[in-house]
């Protein structure tokens, strides 16, 4: 059982874009035209103004996020847990050590996107402290809307 298992946080390497693009064309970015490609994974993997961590249960990739720092707040540009593994921390792990990078680098504002209608990504994220702040009209390719939420590094959730 994979419980049993240590869950490994890595940053990315060039050679996991692909596999990290065919998880967002696949959990992130379904009924939309496939943005987040290999080459645009890999160019945040190479920018020394992002960081794409990766998890790893055993041998098992087992989801990701990419989140952008900016100069007074960061952005988590996308973040997705395979569904085996979802409901067991996972995600929180990675979002938890972006969130510290960030700290360690002065950073204590992160925002973020998720579609409207993904009410379980929204729970997800207001159970770690980000609040909804406002709804952005056809923010996905001009199709759906998308909730901006934000977090506050200094307090805790």
């Amino acid at each position: 059982m994979w419980q049993d298992q240590a869950v490994e946080l890595k940053l990315a390497r060039l050679r996991d874009a692909q596999r990290i693009a065919r998880m967002s064309r696949d959990l992130v970015e379904g009924g939309l035209p496939w943005a987040w490609t290999a080459p645009r994974v890999a160019s945040h993997i190479r920018g020394q103004d992002s960081n794409v961590l990766i998890a790893w249960v055993g041998e098992q990739f087992a989801g990701f996020a990419i989140m952008q720092f900016y100069e007074e707040d960061a952005h988590l540009n996308l973040f997705a847990v395979d569904p085996q593994y979802r409901r067991c921390g996972i995600g929180r792990k990675l979002l938890l050590w972006l969130e510290e990078t960030a700290r360690v680098g002065g950073i204590f504002t992160i925002n973020l996107e998720v579609r409207a209608d993904n009410f379980g990504g929204r729970a997800f994220y207001r159970a770690l402290g980000y609040h909804e702040v406002r709804t952005i009209p056809g923010y996905y390719s001009g199709r759906e809307a998308a909730i901006r939420m934000t977090r506050d590094l200094r307090y805790k959730p």
